[in-house]
């Protein structure tokens, strides 16, 4: 390398780091895309001009799926392979995915504490804080009809909610959905043996 050379590549750098202060500027910041910042946005349920049938909520298209999601109806939905029904216990594919039966339940638990304590309260009988502020019962998860339902609807109910009970479909994981079955189905049990 030539001393001259040698003599550039030294100023070069001695310019390039006296550039870098370190300080904070106090310029306004430079926003190129200002659209990625302030995005249109809708409330659910609220009307659209964008689409022809005027909704901002979309369905998801039929026969399509995301990478992420779960292709198996039974995993996904809690039914049979031919859709002629739901399934009687919790897969065991998602007990592996959770850990075994005890990991399942105790996630389930800290899932039900979270989702649904505020109304079936902490034993499943129905009274929990929503319902003591006036909102309408739900039915206990100790009655014949809820202990004697197939997992899958049990699963089915929780994912797509049914009279006052909102859908958690989306808001749910569908392992954590089938962790709350498991930890349902152990209440059941628990509070049967309190009964006799």
């Amino acid at each position: 390398m030539t001393p001259m050379l040698r003599i550039l590549c030294a100023l070069a750098v001695v310019l390039v780091s006296a550039g870098c202060r370190g300080e904070t500027s106090q310029s306004a910041q430079i926003w190129p895309l200002r659209n990625m910042h302030d995005q249109q946005r809708y409330d659910p349920q609220q009307e659209s001009t964008f689409y022809n049938d005027g909704m901002t909520m979309r369905a998801e298209i039929p026969h399509t799926f995301a990478r992420e999601m779960e292709v198996s109806i039974v995993v996904s939905e809690g039914r049979l392979p031919d859709d002629s029904g739901y399934v009687m216990a919790i897969p065991e594919v998602v007990t592996a995915r959770l850990g075994g039966g005890e990991a399942q339940v105790a996630r389930g638990q800290d899932r039900f504490n979270i989702y649904c304590r505020t109304c079936h309260d902490g034993t499943g009988a129905g009274n929990g804080l929503a319902v003591q502020r006036g909102m309408a019962q739900p039915p206990t998860l100790h009655d014949e009809k809820m202990r004697t339902m197939p997992d899958g609807q049990l699963f089915a109910v929780i994912g797509n909610g049914i009279r006052n009970m909102p859908p958690y479909k989306y808001s749910v994981p569908i392992d954590d959905r089938w962790a709350i079955v498991a930890y349902v189905r152990a209440l059941q049990l628990s509070q049967a043996g309190a009964k006799e």
